[in-house]
């Protein structure tokens, strides 16, 4: 029953006034895996408010997409949006990722004499954050708020993971997919070609390189270490390569992708946007420029980016190869189990990206079985500005719709066994 004495929730405009910190209580905590990772999760736990919050108090776990962290959500005002209606928020982050970083691994192995997680050295894929990094999420956030069922919302990649765990888990309560493809490259040429030449024909090049630049470290620290064997020639041993240091291969083992987000941020100046716009609609994918103000998206680049293991990069462009959806280690099929999914669920995507567009989602739609379905095109969007572009009040208000759905169904259920 709804409260009377409750103002009208606030607008658009009236809640870009009301101070972020006014509407939350924050928190960190652990998910640990299965295989030895200790990933973190940044809890935004509601405030009440003066006004209307319907879904208050409803756990809601968001994943970010491929090489982001928790600021893929909180760069713009999506995390606000969702507050304001009342929803308990929790932003788990894959390993390797912002908080969840390697870094920290190494600091609590050394805490607790324990081993570091044997993948550290970027040696994952995306079978460890289906097996592992979304169970050990979904599981801690039940657990911190004692609820059975949670809803799930994925950015991009975080919404394929999804995708695999409703079709193969009980215990979501709704699922949310922003950006998300079910047929990565359908309908993407550009995407599908470099899903097809580019591992056969640039990972034996960086391959190649990365093996030229270990025999140069190698020559250069053999060197330093004969040397110093000699204490005269001890300064020009050490301009060599500094005193303690040991040689080590260098590997193409992942992509800085955080470093080349944080150049291009320097280049995302107010007036490259406005020149970028004039086209962006007729290039389409990643970005209109039109629906971001410059400064959320130069913190974001700046901010959002992290380094991506290459053989996460590998294993995309396999899906896209074979058009299918799979956990290798186990066999799982992603898109035969589309069936179970029956949460009910809200698709998003914008009509000017070519990633998740409606070619590239439309299999996820057919095949679920949700009696509550929204696939929904977000117009004049690409795929960047889903969760922080101006446009974000509209997919908050239909994230709200489907948690007070779910609401209402369980609330029926249990007046019916009651």
């Amino acid at each position: 029953m709804r409260r009377l004495d409750l103002k009208p929730a606030p607008s658009v405009r009236e809640l870009a006034e009301i101070p972020f910190k006014s509407l939350y209580q924050k928190e960190i905590y652990d998910a640990p895996t299965a295989d030895g990772w200790v990933l973190q999760i940044s809890r935004y736990k509601p405030l009440p408010q003066a006004w209307e919050q319907p879904i208050f108090g409803q756990p809601l776990l968001l994943v970010p997409g491929w090489s982001q962290n928790r600021h893929a959500f909180t760069c713009g005002d999506f995390v606000k949006h969702l507050l304001a209606h009342g929803a308990d928020i929790h932003i788990l982050e894959l390993r390797g990722h912002g908080r969840s970083s390697r870094e920290l691994q190494l600091e609590r192995a050394a805490q607790t004499g324990g081993a570091a997680p044997a993948d550290l050295d970027w040696d994952w894929d995306l079978d460890s954050y289906y097996l592992h990094d979304i169970p050990a999420g979904v599981a801690a956030v039940k657990q911190k708020t004692g609820r059975s069922k949670i809803f799930y919302v994925g950015n991009s990649m975080g919404g394929m993971l999804g995708y695999g765990y409703a079709g193969a888990h009980q215990d979501l309560a709704g699922l949310v997919a922003i950006g998300a493809p079910s047929d990565i490259g359908r309908g993407f040429l550009g995407l599908r070609a470099a899903a097809l030449f580019g591992p056969a024909l640039m990972g034996p090049l960086l391959d190649a390189v990365c093996r030229a630049a270990s025999e140069v470290e190698r020559t250069r620290h053999g060197a330093a270490r004969l040397l110093r064997k000699v204490r005269v020639f001890a300064r020009a041993a050490n301009l060599l390569a500094a005193p303690g240091t040991e040689y080590k291969p260098v590997q193409f083992n992942h992509v800085p992708v955080d470093a080349l987000l944080r150049t291009l941020a320097h280049a995302a100046t107010e007036s490259n946007l406005r020149r970028y716009e004039l086209v962006a609609r007729y290039i389409g994918s990643l970005l209109n420029p039109a629906r971001v103000t410059a400064e959320d998206f130069r913190w974001l680049l700046s901010q959002g980016g992290e380094k991506e293991p290459r053989r996460v990069i590998e294993q995309f462009a396999r899906w896209i190869r074979n058009d299918e959806m799979k956990c290798y280690q186990t066999g799982y099929d992603f898109k035969e189990h589309f069936k179970d999914i029956r949460v009910p669920m809200a698709i998003f995507f914008g009509d000017l990206d070519k990633i998740a567009s409606r070619h590239s989602t439309r299999g996820i739609y057919r095949e679920a079985k949700s009696e509550y379905l929204l696939w929904r095109p977000v117009k004049e969007n690409s795929h960047l500005e889903l969760t922080m572009g101006s446009d974000i009040h509209q997919i908050c208000e239909d994230v709200k719709d489907l948690v007070e759905y779910a609401m209402r169904r369980r609330a029926v259920s249990r007046e019916s066994l009651g």
